[in-house]
């Protein structure tokens, strides 16, 4: 018989926001405890946890380290061979397990404490071996796994990852973590180019398509062919800024009778074009002026109009600025 996925789907995200919701109503001070101990941590926030416990573990160790606070993942078994000694006077570990009794988990626990680590765990049993070793109790409690037998680990892993993420969140709030402070940690990543990549990394400052304002027309195409920028920038007679004539300022020129390719370019250029006089703006920012004006290429000068360079759209584009 053909199984309603749509209707299996839908009842099991509501099963698993409900879990989130009951969470959210149940929570107590231990959230508060957890961040405050965090934010007095002089060293890092470890994160450690096996199994599926371990892959949250993983994702919670890497949000906290790229919102502001130092934490790495220590997996039980390899801290049992030797990187135990990665866990240090002024840290703080985080350690999961639903049950609270993972074997892996509970081997380390006796070590952490005996250096007097702080320990925030998080489990549903408070009585359990981690959360007896806890100074801190998080509880993960579910009314039920989103997963038909009610085994496989659905809502309690999600309310992991959740209660994860409101604690970086907190955190974050904690320290008045920014935007730009975030893409200090992602400057690879769209939001750090937003943030960083200036029109001078991109803009092209050599070999620039130039011709002056008496230039005709078939060779001002040679120059914009030569350039591969579908524009020549038009110089006056103190080879300041003038105009630009692109190819799509042609292909309107010859619909006009009477064009002559011996003409001037003058007779045919755009004359008081887009340009920017600060080669330090944002890439981001010459971007939204770009669409704005529907071109194509913004033209980049000092005060004066001497030509520092241009600055097309497909280098914006092949930079990931969006």
């Amino acid at each position: 018989m053909k199984q309603d996925y749509k209707t299996i789907a839908k009842e099991t995200l509501e099963i698993e926001a409900n879990t989130l919701r009951d969470a959210a109503a149940a929570l107590g001070g231990e959230m508060d405890r957890a961040v405050e101990m965090i934010l007095g941590c002089r060293g890092k926030l470890i994160v450690t946890g096996v199994g599926k416990s371990g892959l949250i573990g993983a994702k919670m160790a890497a949000t906290f380290a790229s919102t502001g606070t130092p934490s790495f993942f220590l997996h039980p078994t390899e801290a049992l061979h030797g990187d135990l000694g990665m866990i240090g006077k002024g840290d703080v570990v985080i350690g999961i397990s639903y049950s609270g009794e993972s074997e892996e988990l509970s081997s380390i626990l006796p070590h952490i404490k005996r250096f007097d680590i702080p320990l925030i765990g998080m489990t549903r049993n408070d009585k359990s071996t981690l959360g007896s070793f806890s100074d801190i109790v998080i509880p993960i409690r579910v009314e039920k796994e989103a997963c038909p037998l009610d085994v496989a680990p659905t809502s309690s892993t999600t309310l992991t990852l959740a209660l994860g993420d409101a604690l970086a969140v907190c955190l974050m709030k904690a320290r008045n973590f920014k935007k730009e402070d975030f893409a200090s940690f992602h400057p690879g990543g769209s939001l750090g180019k937003r943030l960083f990549v200036k029109v001078k990394d991109l803009m092209r400052s050599e070999n620039l398509p130039t011709v002056s304002e008496s230039t005709p027309v078939k060779e001002a195409v040679v120059a914009m062919s030569e350039g591969r920028l579908g524009t020549v920038l038009v110089l006056d007679a103190a080879g300041k800024l003038a105009a630009v004539m692109s190819d799509g300022d042609i292909r309107r020129a010859l619909m006009n009778e009477g064009f002559s390719l011996e003409a001037p370019v003058s007779e045919y250029a755009t004359y008081h074009p887009q340009v920017i006089d600060n080669e330090n703006m944002l890439a981001s920012d010459a971007l939204v002026l770009i669409e704005e004006k529907k071109i194509q290429l913004l033209a980049v000068t000092d005060t004066e109009r001497n030509v520092k360079g241009v600055l097309h759209l497909h280098a914006l584009v092949e930079a990931g600025i969006s």
